[in-house]
């Protein structure tokens, strides 16, 4: 990247790690064997690919017959979700309207193809889920129910209760999907202490390659494909396995997490001085949802809602060099509203120019200190 740029949309993607790209490039040279080959090539192939499962299984504290690899956030979520009604009998589907478009428009889709309930929780002004209605909403029939809430959200940071909605659902027997794509690699994650029944990952939001993901599934639980063909991945999900890809998840996950505390504090740091200075410089400026907050938000995401409407602020930083978002970048091509934000916030806030900030391990401080500038140079004007 050029050095007069700077990056910071790494909720949208992270760079990939040089020690990823030279483990891909390895295997893409010497291990290029099909897994489901008889053959010499082909057994050393399904040996590293079983290898990286197990590695990834005992990160999450998991069997390695429990993950599944998939090409995507979004792949994993449909199977899952359209698992769930198709051969787990569940009627209805709890979540909200913040979650990402890969569930959103998923349940949309049961809804009108099967018939299935759709239920969604509010949340507050801070995009925070009210847990005594989700009690409340779990008591009120008999139906098979699934809960469907993101681990970490993608727009504004705040990190869901998980061990507190896990034993809700455990209580009323419903079973708990969590997207968690902006989580992984980031916090700790131990589904010994807190267990969920499905987990879905993405590889390239921890610095691995893009066209990569898993999903957990409790094995107590039937998971059939939702792609047809070579009965690959124990039936689960054909396909001939992504052997580089997956490579380059384990390794992108191995070094996340074994930096894991030491990054959260030197990423969460700069968020604090980047907050600190925003409201030097902008009095009225506000964060959006629980983004500014340490204990309830991901040290990789801040949302601020600047105290002025100009359409054009995100445009022009990009063209002073400064990469940024408007919210989730499957969305943000377009003109259309935050749907989250819409969700939070009145009209005359919604009016306000929100932007998404996200870091990486490898921002810094003085990156900071230059986007300052450059958003107070851009307002002046």
């Amino acid at each position: 990247m050029d050095m007069k740029t700077i990056y910071f949309d790494n909720a949208a993607t992270t760079p990939m790690l040089s020690e990823v790209i030279t483990v891909m490039q390895e295997a893409m040279e010497t291990n290029y064997g099909n897994p489901s080959s008889t053959h010499q090539m082909g057994r050393k192939a399904k040996v590293v690919v079983e290898t990286a499962r197990k590695k990834i299984a005992k990160q999450l504290k998991v069997t390695a017959k429990e993950i599944v690899f998939v090409s995507s956030g979004t792949e994993g979520n449909n199977l899952i979700l359209n698992n769930a009604v198709k051969n787990l009998n569940i009627e209805r589907i709890v979540t909200t309207k913040i979650e990402h478009h890969a569930v959103l428009n998923v349940v949309e889709n049961l809804r009108s193809e099967h018939g299935i309930e759709i239920v969604y929780l509010p949340v507050n002004k801070n995009g925070e889920v009210d847990i005594e209605v989700l009690k409340l909403v779990l008591l009120e029939n008999d139906k098979k129910t699934m809960v469907s809430l993101m681990m970490v959200n993608n727009e504004i940071g705040n990190i869901l209760p998980v061990k507190e909605v896990s034993e809700i659902c455990q209580e009323s027997k419903a079973l708990l999907h969590t997207d968690a794509v902006q989580a992984v690699g980031h916090i700790d994650i131990n589904l010994e202490k807190y267990p969920v029944d499905f987990l879905v990952a993405s590889a390239h939001k921890f610095h691995g390659p893009k066209g990569i993901g898993f999903v957990y599934f409790n094995d107590k639980h039937i998971v059939k494909p939702m792609l047809l063909g070579g009965n690959q991945e124990k039936g689960i999900r054909s396909s001939t396995e992504n052997v580089h890809g997956i490579l380059g998840m384990e390794k992108a996950l191995e070094m996340s997490l074994q930096n894991l505390e030491t990054n959260k504090e030197y990423v969460l740091s700069l968020k604090k001085y980047f907050c600190e200075k925003l409201k030097e410089v902008f009095q009225d400026v506000s964060f959006n949802g629980n983004s500014s907050d340490a204990e309830k938000s991901s040290p990789y995401i801040l949302n601020v809602r600047f105290p002025i409407s100009d359409k054009m602020l995100l445009f022009n930083l990009d063209l002073s060099g400064v990469m940024a978002s408007s919210g989730s970048a499957c969305q943000s091509g377009g003109k259309k509203v935050s749907h989250v934000l819409k969700e939070m916030l009145d009209e005359d806030e919604l009016n306000k120019t929100s932007i998404r900030f996200s870091f990486s391990k490898f921002s810094t401080k003085e990156q900071v200190e230059t986007v300052i500038d450059k958003i107070k140079l851009l307002l002046k004007k």
